[in-house]
């Protein structure tokens, strides 16, 4: 929040379309957040700055992030992740590349990616956290995941969800793409 003046000139339209989606007028507003409806349309029109207090009871109300209310317009920008900028992991496994889709931040909780192996390739991976799943989709040709003790063999369009608390392993019967999900317990 670099220009906090450009961004608080967007608190009125914010809180008076954050109202609409509601469909709340100004008078289920004010007896919701115990604001003045006086107050809300001043709020709404600019001609009046609320205080954190009155800006929570509002936000509250309408059932909004108070934050995403005050973030600017980059924040809520769409990132593009381009192909030859996507990090890239090389020497985990054997003929497997591990392309990273997920932001950094969800490490251990939710991670995505694009997965390719040559001929040959493997992917042997130790155990993750307690309860934590995988979720892998074929995008092309064939794949063999082993869990624990269990082996299924995919092909294109399969995808197999299954632990990842216990040692597992993707290997490619020849090339190969995959989509993976990992979910975190």
């Amino acid at each position: 929040m670099e220009d906090t003046e450009s961004i608080l000139s967007l608190l009125p339209t914010r809180l008076k379309d954050a109202r609409r989606a509601k469909e709340l007028s100004l008078d289920a507003v004010a007896k919701l957040s115990g604001v003045s409806r006086s107050m809300v349309s001043q709020i709404e029109r600019g001609e009046s700055s609320p205080t954190i207090s009155t800006l929570w009871n509002l936000t509250r109300a309408l059932q909004v992030d108070f934050a995403g209310l005050l973030e600017d317009d980059l924040e809520r920008r769409i990132e593009v992740l381009r192909s030859d900028s996507v990090p890239t992991i090389e020497n985990h496994g054997t003929g497997c590349s591990i392309r990273i889709l997920s932001p950094p931040e969800e490490a251990g909780r939710h991670e995505v990616y694009d997965l390719r192996f040559t001929l040959g390739g493997v992917l042997d991976s130790l155990p993750h956290a307690q309860g934590a799943q995988e979720h892998l989709t074929v995008i092309e040709g064939k794949l063999t995941v082993t869990s624990g003790d269990a082996t299924e063999s995919l092909a294109q369009g399969d995808t197999a969800r299954y632990p990842a608390d216990v040692v597992h392993k993707i290997s490619a019967d020849g090339p190969a793409r995959a989509f993976l999900v990992v979910n975190g317990a």
